[in-house]
């Protein structure tokens, strides 16, 4: 898909990926707020979870945060790895990965027993 096609999600995108001999399946939910109410109907298949940040909306920063703690706490995903991508890193006015973990560093001790990584990335540079 050209990158000039792709818009914010409303809703959700299903996509399949093969690597090997395996298929990777991606549900792309919309974080506005109003869907996050239908994200753990998604939880139960769920073997991990690539939760994105968009690096550059400060404002929105406390309401994603909201929703990562609303997620991790969920039991159906108890012990399900979780991959933090602070996206948009290509832009020079973004928050910075330690700025992001200090904003979700409440979240931690919900985050348990489980892998936990957050990662810088840009969806045009990579």
């Amino acid at each position: 898909m050209s990158l000039s096609k792709i818009t914010t999600t409303v809703g959700l995108n299903i996509g399949t990926v093969d690597v090997g001999k395996a298929r990777l399946m991606f549900w792309d939910l919309g974080g506005q707020e109003e869907l996050q109410s239908l994200w753990d109907k998604y939880y139960a298949e769920c073997h991990g979870v690539i939760y994105v940040i968009d690096s550059t909306d400060e404002e929105r920063l406390s309401e994603s945060k909201r929703a990562f703690e609303k997620m991790v706490t969920s039991e159906a995903l108890d012990g399900v790895p979780i991959l933090v991508l602070a996206n948009k890193q290509d832009v020079e006015t973004c928050l910075s990965i330690p700025d992001i973990k200090t904003a979700f560093s409440d979240c931690t001790s919900k985050i348990g027993r489980r892998d936990c990584l957050t990662q810088a990335c840009s969806a045009l540079t990579g």
